[in-house]
């Protein structure tokens, strides 16, 4: 009986084997291939009249309650010895703050201050919390009687622009925005005109918190809280030296904004909304 059952099993799998071996080869279907979708490039607005520079100031007031964060990171082309003295022109504590609260936010840097820092410019271009913009080479106006800075000249307004940029790439900044903030706000159509070769939309703000060179926190909060809207720009600093409130408005203003339902979001959003 036990032999029986040996032969009966080795004919089984001698069956199976032949059966296997005369059945057709399936086709190995080679592993879809992942798509590559190209980086899409950042929105901008075009060209006002004439063909001059855009100026964006703020979102759309009927799309939902966003806002966007600005921080301008200062620091003239000049004040490299000031630095070297001690003198703060960045905000560490301020962007833990950002970082720590989840706010996502558009820095307008200096040429100069990501020379100054180039860990912390490197660091804001590489976390996608941030987005890096261009606030000039050497934080010189763009026009006369600008808050006392010093003035670019119209020649050198352009090179001026595309210097910052050239530092950005030298430190590390992969994917700064094409978007230009002048330094102190100030512009007039011969600016905009010089800087039409860049390709940049001029960022202004519709709510100025008023934290520059400011010591009462407070007092800066509620400017910024009775003036956001649906869609605002606020301008705020990332200087220690030049607005020590700063890291305390942003703490105090982020959890009364949301608890108002604003969503916060960067420029490149307001821009391409």
């Amino acid at each position: 009986m036990i032999t029986l059952v040996r032969r009966i099993t080795a004919a089984c799998a001698l069956g199976a084997a032949l059966a296997a071996c005369a059945a057709p080869a399936q086709p190995v279907r080679p592993a879809p291939s992942a798509t590559i979708t190209a980086p899409s490039a950042p929105p901008t607005l075009a060209p006002g009249p004439g063909g001059l520079t855009p100026v964006f100031k703020n979102g759309s007031r009927t799309h939902g309650r966003t806002v966007a964060l600005t921080f301008d990171a200062d620091m003239t082309a000049d004040q490299g010895a000031r630095a070297a003295a001690g003198e703060h022109f960045d905000n560490p504590g301020l962007i833990a703050a950002l970082r720590a609260l989840k706010v996502p936010a558009t820095v307008f840097m200096t040429g100069r201050w990501a020379e100054q820092y180039p860990e912390q410019a490197r660091s804001l271009g590489r976390d996608p919390l941030f987005e890096v913009a261009n606030h000039s080479y050497s934080h010189y106006a763009f026009t006369d009687d600008c808050y006392g800075l010093p003035t670019v000249s119209g020649d050198r307004m352009r090179a001026d622009v595309e210097r910052a940029y050239a530092v950005f790439r030298r430190v590390g900044v992969p994917d700064a925005r094409p978007y230009f903030r002048f330094p102190g706000g100030c512009y007039d159509r011969r600016a905009l005109k010089a800087l039409t070769p860049v390709g940049v939309t001029a960022v202004q703000w519709d709510v100025v918190s008023g934290d520059a060179f400011a010591t009462d926190a407070e007092a800066v909060t509620r400017q910024v809280l009775e003036g956001v809207r649906p869609g605002s720009v606020v301008v705020m600093h990332c200087t220690r030296s030049a607005a020590p409130t700063t890291e305390r408005v942003v703490r105090a203003v982020v959890p009364e904004l949301r608890e108002r339902g604003f969503r916060f979001v960067k420029v490149s959003e307001l821009i391409g909304s």
